[in-house]
Parts: structure tokens; sequence; C-alpha cells
């Protein structure tokens, strides 16, 4: 009797319910492995390394997404009190946002425009097409929030949701060593830039690396997605 390959056996698994969840795990464990060894390196981010294993996976077994999400969804239900959770360092940092409140707004506000104009504009030179340009433009907020602001501005949510997650990967692997290189070493500079421009991944790096980069990285986050979903339908308004 021929023994089944790797891609029958997983077909198979893919039909329990907890296999995704447990795929997903896995990955993750797999990636902080390899993130801890190195001296937690930026450039080994434990969420680029899960997102490459469960893809790949997922290609040499031909399983559809899914039906990998249709067991792994409790992970993205666990995303709402993951983020709600953020109000406990900012409690526990409450004196330093306060006294640093007239600084952190500016720098949301400017931080939020700087990203949506620089989106917009970058797509535009590059001659994508203009639905492609105002899926673009709110990339650097949280997935619920760009999804929104894509529709609303005609945009694609699917690929705003990509593009998203490309932003705040490339920000939590990135940011760090633009930071250094830029000589920013006030801990809540470097969590507010890493808020605003890499969402929730940025913030979760932040947290890893300071209490204060945290706090200031998850109010950074929750501002920039409130001040580019008012300002931005608002200007293409004006401007329309």
């Amino acid at each position: 009797m021929t023994p089944p390959d790797l891609a029958e056996i997983w077909v198979y698994l893919a039909q329990k319910p907890l296999t995704g969840l447990t795929l997903t795990l896995s990955a993750y464990v797999v990636g902080d492995w390899f993130y801890e060894k190195s001296g937690r390196h930026p450039l080994l981010n434990p969420v680029p390394i899960a997102i490459a294993l469960i893809a790949g996976l997922l290609w040499v077994t031909g399983v559809p997404y899914q039906d990998y999400f249709d067991g792994a969804q409790f992970v993205h239900f666990l995303l709402g009190p993951a983020t709600v959770a953020l109000a406990v360092p900012l409690y526990q940092q409450i004196d330093i946002l306060r006294k640093s409140g007239p600084a952190l707004l500016a720098g949301v506000l400017l931080g939020s425009m700087t990203a949506a104009g620089c989106a917009w504009g970058f797509a535009f030179l590059g001659g994508a097409s203009t639905e492609t340009v105002l899926s673009i433009i709110p990339k650097s907020v949280t997935a619920a929030i760009a999804m929104g602001i894509s529709d609303q501005l005609g945009g694609l949510p699917s690929l705003t949701a990509v593009l998203v997650i490309l932003t705040g990967i490339t920000g939590a692997v990135l940011g760090p060593l633009a930071l250094n290189l830029a000589g920013i070493q006030d801990w809540r500079a470097r969590g507010l830039a890493m808020g605003v421009a890499a969402h929730g991944i940025g913030t979760a790096r932040a947290m890893q690396v300071n209490a204060v980069a945290g706090a200031f990285a998850g109010l950074a986050m929750g501002l920039n997605g409130l001040a580019t979903a008012i300002l931005v339908p608002l200007i293409f308004a004006l401007l329309s």
C-alpha cells in the first residue's frame, strides 16, 4: 500500500476546524524562534516568517485560502480584544503621554497626511490607475479602517488589505533601522513613528522593544486611523 503524500494528508487535515489555528500558531512559534535566535534582529521579524511558511504550505498542497481561514478565524477574532488591550500600556504611561500631548497630536496629523500624500504621489507618478491609487492611499492605517476608507474613496478594499499588511511588515522590519540611521533615540518619537507608519504590526514591534515606545505607538496607531478616516475623504471631497 502506497503511503499518502504530504498534499493528501494536508487536504484531509484541512477539513478539521483546528488545523488552521494549529498551523497559524505553529508557524508563528517557528518565526519567533528564529527571531529570538537572531537576537531579535528586525529583518527576522516573526510575522513575515510565519506568513511565508503558511503561504508556502498552502501553495504546495493546493489548499484554498478560505479553507485555511475557516479554521484560523479565531485568531482573526482576537484582533479586536488585542486592539482594546492596547489601553493597558497607555494607562501605564499616562503621565508621559499627557505631557507629550501637543507634540503627539502634531506628529500624528503630520504623519497621517505625509503617509497618505506620499502613497498618492508615488502611485500617481508610477502610472497606477485611479482605482489603484485610491486603494493605496490608506495603506498606513490598520486594516479594518483602511478598507472602509478605500471603499468610500472608490478603491479596492481587498487590494488595500494586502497593502496594509505589506506596509506593516515593512515598517516593523525596516522602521527601527531607519530610525537608527536618522539618529532618533527618543522612545516617544520612535514609538509614534512606528504606530503611524506601520499600524498594528509596527506597534507590536515597538512594544517588544520598550514600554514607552509601545504606549506611544498604540496611541499613534489609533489616532492615525481616526485622522485618516476623517481628513482623507474630506480632502478628496473638497478637491472633487
